[in-house]
């Protein structure tokens, strides 16, 4: 029968919604849709309910299972609603006798005594060229303004050899990228018997998957980066160009209140040492506005940390305080003053992402093509083209639209 997903947030939800799909398919009886929701923030929470309200009008009889972190850490907001059928946890979803018919129930709750991260199955996802490979889950730090270890509990690992495999398999299924994801991808391994790192597993993938065309890192800690990543930035063609950092404020106070594990002078160290490794890395970040207590002139220091850092790509998030957090018990900012910052964030990322696309104008780069006539640079920068999907062609950069280049 019909199972539907509809997913939230980060990529690891996208991924995992493929694999619940699948799982599902096997026992559905009716139509089924799995709702997996984010909890980063509470607007994405009001957007998961939102939708669900919207699917329970428009499947009246669908049955609608939610799961993800918004289960976990919004519990009541969701078992209140008369729409939802039932609530599955995040340590269970993965597993495929949980949707089976005649297994017990399970909700949420028991996510912290979680102790294994299952490796993939999924070949990759319908019709895309780029794979998500989940290899890590979890979070074993506290940042003050964070729900998320509550929702996806101690950080745990797949296995670096279960890793190479997932990636040969999505290889062999046509894929010509594949992207590592995890809740705090730089901790990779930590908890492993011989406790590979994150850069290992790099080397590993690109040793033992030769036909894969392109490596590629989602968010990445910079203050965790180890030797070993660093250096395969430096000399491994197929690791892409581009990175993308936690690096949330650029003042040493907030950072300090944040309960960050990094200073402003490490996330400008970093990106200048990156740059000198791999010339024409972009690099991309997530910042907040208006976190609890930040002043003015703190904030400046974030606003600064654009253009000192180099940032093309910028993931902005107004402050939202999250249920049983410290910062929600924190001096708050003014609501007015949170929106009017987080919208002086994004205006500094427009232009630096104008810039970074003027500079692109004339130059011969290597595209790997997709769906709807769109690709991607090397340095993921989507590009509008005409090409069959899978492919991976160089072509000169005439123009750009303000968001995506134009490739003749």
């Amino acid at each position: 029968m019909a199972v539907e997903t509809l997913s939230f947030g980060c990529r690891l939800n996208t991924v995992e919604a493929e694999t619940m799909r699948a799982h599902a398919g096997a026992t559905a009886q009716g139509d089924l849709v799995i709702v997996n929701t984010c909890a980063v923030t509470a607007a994405a929470g009001r957007e998961a309910r939102k939708a669900i309200r919207r699917l329970a009008r428009t499947r009246p009889r669908a049955e609608i299972v939610v799961t993800g972190c918004g289960a976990e850490v919004e519990t009541s907001d969701y078992s209140a609603m008369p729409e939802v059928a039932r609530l599955v946890g995040n340590g269970a979803k993965l597993l495929p006798e949980t949707w089976s018919r005649a297994a017990p129930e399970q909700g949420p709750g028991r996510i912290m005594a979680v102790r294994e991260a299952p490796p993939s199955r999924i070949a990759g996802m319908e019709g895309h060229t780029r794979a998500f490979v989940p290899v890590q889950n979890g979070c074993d730090h506290r940042c003050t303004f964070c729900v998320i270890p509550f929702g996806r509990g101690n950080s745990r690992s797949v296995p670096l050899p279960a890793v190479v495999e997932q990636v040969a398999r999505i290889v062999e299924g046509g894929g010509r990228e594949a992207v590592l994801t995890g809740v705090d991808l730089t901790s990779y391994g930590a908890d492993l018997p011989d406790a590979p790192t994150l850069g290992r597993l790099v080397r590993a993938i690109l040793r033992g998957v030769p036909g894969l065309a392109r490596l590629r890192l989602s968010s990445i800690d910079s203050v965790e980066a180890d030797p070993e990543l660093t250096e395969a930035l430096a000399g491994e063609p197929r690791l892409m160009p581009h990175l993308h950092l936690s690096l949330q404020a650029g003042d040493d106070l907030v950072l300090k209140r944040m309960k960050r594990r990094h200073s402003r002078a490490d996330a400008v160290r970093f990106c200048a040492e990156a740059r000198r490794l791999r010339p024409g890395l972009v690099l991309g970040a997530d910042l907040i506005a208006g976190f609890p207590t930040e002043t003015e002139a703190q904030f400046a220091r974030t606003l600064d940390l654009v253009a000192e850092c180099g940032l093309t790509h910028l993931h902005v998030f107004p402050y939202s305080p999250r249920p049983g957090t410290p910062a929600a018990r924190m001096p708050p900012v003014a609501p007015e003053a949170v929106r009017e910052r987080a919208a002086r964030l994004r205006e500094a990322g427009d232009r630096a992402r104008i810039a970074h696309l003027d500079g692109e104008i004339g130059q011969v780069r290597r595209i790997l093509a997709e769906r709807g006539g769109t690709g991607r640079t090397e340095a993921f920068t989507p590009v509008r083209l005409s090409a069959e999907p899978g492919t991976i062609l160089d072509v000169r950069i005439t123009g750009h639209d303000g968001r995506s280049l134009r490739a003749a």
